[in-house]
């Protein structure tokens, strides 16, 4: 008789746990596996880290069946490394809840005024972490000298990007990273920011705002018709530099949800809204908080920032 009622006993600990556990990522924190080097120097390929589900509100669940719903809604801030579902994912019909999970920094809330280039990349902004990178140029015959100094660095993980049309190499580095490579190289040889490319190209892009009417552009055109397509669920055509929303044509249009737009560390590496576009606030899960498992010394439990 004993035996039975420890067992028991054992049962309802168990489910007990197992509930707790359900409810705590459920209701508190959920955990996430980085899957690329698209956020190093933040996050390292491999590394599980929580995110909190209060940051932004608690999204309730199951969006896509009982409409979206935030306890104690608040906006994600600009410089947040946040998790969110995919705004584009292959199968348009597919849940929000179910689909995959991207993980990025937020560069732009809504209502700001983004300047973005023909590649969607933003120019002339502050910069937002030490960990964010850019490419840079180097003479080809001082490679051998580079990777030295990149093994003398511990930076030796860094590879080459590729080469300009004068033979030139290019590397990705964080802005700290060319700091201390700036400090150590003096006046042997230059490293200098990928400039050749023509920034007169760049366009004013308002990230969109619940209630807001934006104007409608050819340079943002098929970016904002993508948008109101996918997330405010209107038919929409666009031909030329003209945008038709319920076949009527448009010169403006008013959202009805706030959007952010998220980048990546890694300029080669991009998994972000250059990719994806606007990101709606339906699909914010929350904000990355600590580091839970990490190959790399000194990172178990650190704090995302």
């Amino acid at each position: 008789m004993w035996i039975c009622k420890s067992g028991k006993w054992w049962v309802k600990t168990v489910c007990c746990i197992v509930g707790v556990v359900i409810l705590v990522r459920m209701l508190l924190v959920t955990t996430c596996v980085i899957p690329s080097s698209g956020m190093e120097n933040s996050l390292y390929e491999g590394e599980r880290i929580l995110v909190s589900k209060w940051s932004y509100g608690l999204r309730m669940p199951f969006p896509s069946v009982f409409g979206y719903h935030r306890i104690a809604s608040s906006p994600v801030k600009k410089g947040d490394i946040v998790l969110f579902n995919n705004p584009h994912p292959g199968n348009s019909r597919e849940r929000i809840e179910s689909r995959g999970l991207f993980i990025s920094r937020c560069i732009g809330v809504a209502g700001d005024t983004l300047m973005l280039d023909e590649d969607l990349t933003e120019i002339g902004g502050r910069v937002l972490s030490p960990d964010s990178k850019a490419l840079y140029v180097y003479p080809s015959g001082m490679e051998d000298r580079m990777l030295e100094l990149l093994s003398s660095l511990g930076l030796s993980g860094n590879v080459l990007v590729g080469y300009t049309s004068d033979g030139d190499y290019i590397r990705s580095f964080s802005h700290y990273e060319y700091y201390l490579i700036s400090q150590r190289l003096g006046d042997r040889f230059t490293v200098v920011p990928m400039s050749g490319k023509d920034r007169r190209n760049a366009h004013p892009f308002v990230v969109p705002e619940k209630g807001r009417t934006v104007r409608i552009y050819p340079w943002n055109v098929t970016l904002l018709g993508n948008t109101i397509l996918a997330h405010e669920h209107r038919n929409v055509r666009v031909s030329g530099d003209s945008l038709f929303v319920d076949g009527k044509p448009v010169d403006r249009f008013t959202f009805t949800k706030d959007y952010y737009w998220m980048a990546s560390n890694d300029p080669v590496n991009i998994c972000d809204s250059r990719l994806f576009g606007f990101v709606p606030e339906d699909h914010i899960i929350g904000k990355a908080w600590r580091v839970w498992y990490s190959t790399h010394k000194g990172r178990l439990f650190q704090r995302i920032e």
